[in-house]
């Protein structure tokens, strides 16, 4: 019927993903059998699944060893859930997994936050004298539960994004659902169009380690098509068309751009040949957790007027300085958005969040984000020039659309042959951290990352302090003779790489 979804979606009666699981463009027409036939289908495939199989698992149960006894799929998918590692290490207690405790003296270039602080403009005073943050928050009104629907925090939302340089539509508060960080976001989208135990993702290595973990706890499969590591970790859009092609069960499509750890923006005609794929009925999903440190008009936020297959994540979590409020944006499709509004928690964005986020989207909040925005890409620059002049530093990985760069760690100094090593790499790593109160992130074990480190742009201060230490501990090291290996070396460097953030 249509040539292509976009034209579908220009089309008057589209009333969303009917049918969104048949094959062929002209059967995609909305998601609205997704609320009827897609509930029908959790209730089926879930309830009374779980009710048989439940009964059945605890009958086995008490029949071989008593209540509770798990099943082996359960036990794998526990055994897979206590390898994960959120966040950051302890490095005074023996690399052990815990909250990591910051008394302040620390570098820490390892979550790619905004080493120059949150976006809000503190200074101006309300009627009654106090700040004019803390006036918006409003603490006397914490005793009643938020706003459920989120629609002024939604336009501000929407008016940063409506920058018409990839459309002349623009997105209004019912494209957007907003959540707990990305992280909800990714969790939502999962549950919202994946079967636990039937249907699939595709992620793109190296990449953002969440969306694995949340296929994990989900029970869905992941599909991994990686990036093109010879042209500095390009989009195969090629090979994940095939794979679609292949496979009706892959319902999700994970993009990160600008990528991490790659911190490469992801070609807009990439993206578009897979939202063109001619018979697959999934979504397209766009991570641009870091899309405000590449260049104007990166942004494909308001592109999901013109592709109803397409959601494009954001945080204000990067750019804006606010890790710690914990808020993250889905722009899509009304439809999508429907979607993903009815199944979140109905209070899922705390008043204090809400009150911040739109103080941080004000003109004066704004103009705050782009001076601290301007002085990490400064010192990005300075980064870039710098660190390839530390012996022992090899290449620049990937790109730099980012407010972090991937670099490889060498063997020994480039003028003496030195080659990409994980061992190097670790030991800087493990030196930084626990002797010079310095924390970057080891990506050894990345597809394509061999001898890599992602290091988070700091402050002026920050990126002194780190070439100097950088600069001493490789010279140490190569004054040694290189690393001796410990005999759990293989370990430490899985355990190191697996931390996400």
């Amino acid at each position: 019927m249509y040539e292509n979804r976009r034209e579908a979606c220009a089309v008057k009666d589209w009333k969303g993903l009917e049918d969104w699981r048949t094959d062929g463009p002209e059967n995609w027409q909305g998601l609205e059998d997704k609320r009827t036939t897609g509930q029908e289908d959790r209730r089926t495939a879930g309830q009374q699944d779980s009710r048989t199989a439940g009964q059945e698992d605890k009958k086995t149960g008490q029949e071989n060893s008593g209540a509770g006894a798990w099943t082996k799929g359960q036990k794998e998918r526990a055994a897979r859930l206590q390898d994960r590692r959120i966040g950051r290490r302890d490095y005074s207690s023996s690399r052990v997994e815990c909250d990591y405790k910051d008394d302040g003296s620390n570098i820490l270039l390892d979550a790619n936050e905004n080493a120059y602080g949150p976006s809000v403009e503190f200074g101006d005073r309300a009627k009654d004298g106090r700040p004019e943050a803390e006036a918006a928050i409003d603490f006397l009104g914490l005793h009643r539960y938020p706003d459920p629907h989120q629609n002024k925090l939604k336009e501000l939302l929407c008016d940063l994004r409506n920058t018409h340089v990839h459309t002349s539509r623009s997105l209004k508060p019912e494209n957007l659902f907003v959540g707990a960080g990305s992280d909800e976001v990714i969790d939502a989208l999962l549950r919202c169009f994946c079967t636990p135990g039937h249907d699939k993702i595709i992620t793109c290595p190296p990449t953002y380690g969440m969306y694995a973990v949340s296929a994990q706890v989900n029970d869905v499969v992941i599909v991994k098509v990686p990036l093109e590591t010879a042209s500095a970790f390009s989009l195969r859009p090629e090979a994940i068309n095939q794979a679609l092609s292949s496979d009706p069960s892959i319902k999700l499509v994970y993009l990160c751009s600008p990528g991490n750890p790659t911190a490469r923006l992801i070609s807009k005609a990439d993206i578009q040949q897979v939202l063109e794929h001619p018979t697959w009925n999934g979504v397209v999903v766009l991570d641009e957790a870091y899309v405000d440190f590449a260049s104007d008009g990166s942004s494909l936020a308001e592109w999901v007027t013109e592709w109803p297959n397409l959601v494009v994540m954001q945080t204000l979590s990067k750019a804006f300085g606010l890790a710690g409020i914990r808020l993250g944006t889905a722009f899509t499709s009304p439809e999508i958005a429907a979607l993903l509004n009815n199944l979140k928690a109905p209070y899922n964005i705390s008043s204090p969040t809400s009150a911040i986020a739109q103080a941080a989207l004000q003109p004066k909040s704004l103009a705050v984000m782009r001076c601290k925005r301007a002085k990490i890409l400064n010192q990005r620059d300075r980064m870039l020039q710098e660190l390839p002049k530390v012996a022992g530093i090899g290449r620049f990985l990937g790109g730099a659309d980012s407010n972090f760069l991937l670099v490889e760690v060498l063997d020994k100094p480039r003028d003496m042959g030195g080659r990409p090593s994980n061992k190097t790499a670790m030991a800087l790593y493990e030196s930084l951290a626990d002797k010079r109160g310095v924390v970057v992130r080891f990506r050894g074990k990345e597809v394509g990352c061999e001898g890599c480190l992602r290091i988070t742009v700091g402050t002026a201060g920050e990126v002194d302090r780190f070439l100097q230490e950088t600069r001493n501990v490789l010279a140490d090291i190569f004054q040694k003779g290189g690393v001796k290996v410990p005999k759990n070396g293989e370990v430490n460097e899985t355990a190191a790489n697996d931390v996400i953030a």
